[in-house]
């Protein structure tokens, strides 16, 4: 994350402008609507908008009154945005306004005006000397951000008596326009308090200062747990505050809640009720009530931004639901970007009593370029031991600060989506400047800038998140990157499809057409489904003339996605190995997402520990099956050319084939892991609940012993037989990796096993078998072993229990009144149940017994570190 944050700033609030006069609100406000012919037009929200022609605003109007050629469905309303004015040479509108801080907001639909495209709307606006866009093309971000219009918002602080905003066609492309739909003024008391901030960390306070000339952009404004508020239910300043839910990470949504019925909303003096509507006060998210899940969680938000910035984040609070009334009952942290902004935040002590409203801001800085991925995240706080483990928001506002050294806000224009070779994006039609819908909800393509009026974009987040569906509002998925322009002459058209170009070399992955896929499953007829995953329904699918695959379709609806699928296809193309689940190719005809498998005829590891009906694998084969499980992870991590972090790695992940073969498999949210220059890969935190590294978690860090951590979590699965989260049982039990360390401490690991295999495991193999599970879950990486070295453990685990076999001359299913695989000790000091069971257990290791190997003081553990090689690459 070298090129994200760099420094932490929090800054002091003390009021917003307590001179401000309140009657003044509303006063003063301009709305152009920008060349139509009627004098007045009325919006959607009942505002009412004057034309320029012949405004006092423009007595030398110049540029083309025109009416856009086309008017798409989803547009708000025609008044601003079917009539623009187009200026072909630079032109400035001034507004007489009176000196202080306003909002200014510009409307835009990018359509057709006449002759003039919306592909050569190449223009920069200015608000005096402050630079708001520069090489502004909003065609390229009304496909970004899947919107036909969009508004953008900056808070400007005006000297003089006047506001100028000028338009400026771009000078770099032959035939550049500006166009403007509308424009709207709004005055404000100053919203932001400008103090020279005191940097987090021990850091220099003088590296910026904000001055009171200072411009913001807004890039989000959220009414976080409630529904979005509208600019006319926020009667002040026609903000609109935006749904928080499609900016949660991962599926950790808490709980959405209002406020009490009798409860009242009090505005306290630092909080004047300008700040946010009553009804973001109204309304919040939490955790959620159990305790146990959310001190291992945090609730996070994914927000797109500009590289390069500073930003200011503002918090609002109020404790809204009874019996929180008093200090210490709720308290928790506040991250930015895996910065600790603030510590021990209690809401009751900030505000002063239930209902009563309260907000913070904070300040951070981005440096590099392009676009990154600003996360939130709330966390409780387990040092002050308060009397509910949770966490509250109610309202975010996120807003750009000028860049300084060139007086500018203006960010990068997003990248255009891949265009099929047919010339249509997405293999939609478009008409006009309303394109088809590209990018979308969570986690789609790019984000820009998002307009205060809570033109809430949504974005790809960059390379990680963000989650992630990759998927239009119709509920289509967004097209896959064109990789057949990069690619080696070697990709082309498969032997049955003919339909197009792969877009990965052939002799790796082969491109399926929709028909051949549908043929296969019998149009994906429902008695061949053989499950349903994250990503998709999974099929059983006959190709080629009765070679039987597993073919996974994308589900529109699920949080997963392009990256997802890219990844999927990057990853296994150039990965072959006998524990790595076979890609055999993909689809990616009329917006569908399928990857076609190998057949893996006994389904996933889990449908054989638990809730299934079929029947228990012997003890032999789960050490078999965890063994090659591991070899599959090795493999990942220092067999292929970079190392590879799984980052998903669970019971379901790993399959298994009608040899009982395990393969390794979905490697949707896998990582190329760090360099030998660096010891962890920063990035966002994905995985399963009940599998996440903890450390990970707290840290952003991921390394290769994130995988050891899931897979020490699996090997408790394997020896226990129920799943990895179970809220139903109590807290203590809820998380088995927990559970099952606390057992293995007190001695009684023994007595949560699975009963079916009581009295079918030895004693030496379960000692080993249970430190391996154990270490590998240890809370600190640090304390982990390698994969090589828990490959290792397992196979020496399997020979433990091949000799106690051997010796015994009995097989597993032998009765335990008879077989010398008795109930594992409880303890390795507790004498064994049946001492007539464990005398001469030996087993052949270099020349040595195990029996000898004890004589001299060396348990296997110990002889483990002589024998193996612990760099593991």
């Amino acid at each position: 994350m070298a090129h994200l944050t760099r420094c932490l700033t929090l800054l002091s609030i003390l009021s917003l402008a307590a001179a401000a006069d309140n009657n003044t609100i509303g006063s003063g406000q301009i709305r152009l609507d920008c060349g139509a012919s009627s004098p007045t037009g009325i919006d959607a929200d009942e505002r009412t908008w004057d034309s320029d022609t012949s405004s006092k605003f423009a007595p030398l109007l110049k540029g083309t009154a025109a009416t856009a050629s086309y008017q798409a469905p989803a547009l708000p309303s025609t008044t601003p945005y079917m009539t623009a004015r187009i200026f072909t040479s630079n032109y400035t509108y001034s507004f007489p306004v009176s000196p202080g801080r306003m909002f200014v907001r510009l409307y835009l639909y990018p359509s057709t005006y006449g002759n003039y495209a919306p592909s050569n709307a190449y223009f920069g606006v200015t608000a005096a000397n402050l630079t708001l866009l520069d090489k502004f093309n909003a065609s390229q971000t009304a496909l970004a951000i899947n919107s036909a219009s969009f508004v953008l918002e900056y808070s400007v602080n005006v000297s003089a008596g006047k506001l100028d905003l000028t338009f400026s066609p771009s000078t770099h492309q032959n035939g550049s326009y500006a166009f403007i739909n509308g424009i709207e003024i709004v005055p404000t008391p100053d919203l932001f308090t400008i103090p020279t901030p005191t940097l987090a960390n021990g850091g220099n306070p003088n590296l910026f200062h904000i001055d009171l000339a200072t411009g913001f952009q807004t890039m989000y404004r959220l009414n976080v747990g409630g529904q979005a508020i509208s600019p006319q239910g926020d009667v002040d300043f026609y903000r609109k505050w935006d749904d928080d839910s499609p900016y949660i990470y991962g599926s950790g949504f808490g709980v959405s809640f209002g406020k009490d019925k009798n409860l009242s909303i009090t505005y306290t003096p630092s909080v004047p009720n300008y700040t946010a509507p009553v009804n973001v006060y109204a309304s919040a998210r939490s955790m959620g009530p159990n305790p146990q899940v959310n001190m291992n969680s945090n609730l996070t938000w994914i927000f797109p931004v500009d590289a390069g910035f500073y930003y200011l984040l503002r918090f609002h609070f109020c404790e809204i639901q009874y019996p929180i009334t008093k200090v210490n009952q709720r308290s928790f942290f506040i991250y930015i970007n895996n910065q600790t902004a603030q510590q021990q935040m209690d809401v009751i002590v900030w505000s002063g009593g239930i209902g009563r409203t309260a907000y913070t801001d904070y300040a951070i800085i981005t440096t590099g370029s392009g676009q990154m991925d600003l996360w939130v995240a709330l966390h409780p706080d387990l040092s002050s031991r308060p009397e509910y483990f949770d966490a509250i928001l109610n309202g975010l506002e996120i807003f750009k600060i000028q860049n300084y050294g060139n007086n500018s806000l203006n960010g990068l224009n997003p990248p255009l989506p891949s265009v099929e070779p047919n010339g249509k994006i997405g293999g939609s039609n478009s008409k006009g400047a309303a394109p088809a819908a590209i990018g979308g909800a969570v986690g789609g393509f790019v984000v820009l800038l998002i307009a205060s009026v809570g033109v809430c974009v949504i974005c790809r987040r960059k390379k990680k998140v963000a989650k992630e569906s990759g998927k239009s509002d119709d509920g289509h998925w967004t097209p896959l990157t064109d990789y057949s322009k990069s690619q080696s002459n070697t990709s082309g058209k498969t032997t049955n499809t003919g339909s197009r170009t792969s877009t990965l070399p052939s002799n790796l992955c082969r491109h399926f057409s929709l028909s051949e896929i549908q043929a296969a499953t019998n149009n994906f007829d429902q008695t061949s489904i053989l499950g349903k995953g994250g990503f998709g329904n999974v099929y059983l699918g006959e190709i080629d003339s009765g070679t039987k695959v597993a073919i996974k379709r994308g589900n529109p609806m699920s949080e997963q996605g392009v990256h997802e699928f890219q990844t999927e296809i990057e990853m296994l193309s150039k990965l072959r190995h006998r524990h790595l689940v076979s890609l055999i190719g993909y689809c990616e005809d009329m917006n569908e997402m399928i990857l076609v498998y190998d057949y893996m005829a006994n389904g996933t590891l889990r449908e054989h520990l638990y809730n299934s009906k079929k029947k228990p694998l012997s003890w032999k084969s789960r050490l078999e099956i965890s063994i090659g499980a591991a070899r599959g992870l090795h493999y990942l991590h220092t067999g292929a050319k970079d190392t590879i972090i799984h980052r998903d790695v669970k019971t379901t992940n790993i399959l298994l084939d009608d040899k009982l073969i395990a393969k390794v498999s979905d490697f949707g949210l896998s990582k190329t892991g760090p360099n030998v220059d660096n010891t962890h890969v920063s990035t966002v935190v994905k995985g399963s609940f009940g599998y996440l590294d903890p450390e990970y978690f707290r840290r952003q860090q991921l390394t290769e012993k994130s995988d050891v951590y899931s897979f020490g979590v699996v090997l408790f699965e394997v020896l226990c037989a129920r799943p990895a989260l179970s809220p139903s049982l109590p807290k203590e039990q809820v998380s088995l990796a927990d559970w099952a360390l606390h057992c293995q401490k007190k001695g009684i690991l023994g007595q949560i096993i699975d009963p079916y295999l009581q009295g079918k495991i030895s004693p030496q193999c379960f000692m080993k078998f249970a430190e391996t599970a154990e270490k590998c879950v240890a809370d600190h990486s640090i304390d982990r072993p390698s994969m090589a070295d828990v490959l290792w453990n397992l196979e020496f685990a399997l020979q433990l229990q091949e000799s106690a076999e051997d010796n015994s001359s009995l097989t597993e299913g032998t009765s335990s009144n008879t077989s010398p695989l008795i109930m594992p000790r409880l303890h390795p000091d507790e004498p064994p149940t049946d001492t007539t069971t464990t005398t001469s257990t030996t087993m052949s290791m270099t020349g040595r017994s195990l029996a000898s190997m004890e004589s001299d003081g060396l348990t296997p553990s110990s002889v483990f570190s002589q024998l193996m090689n612990p760099g593991g690459r």
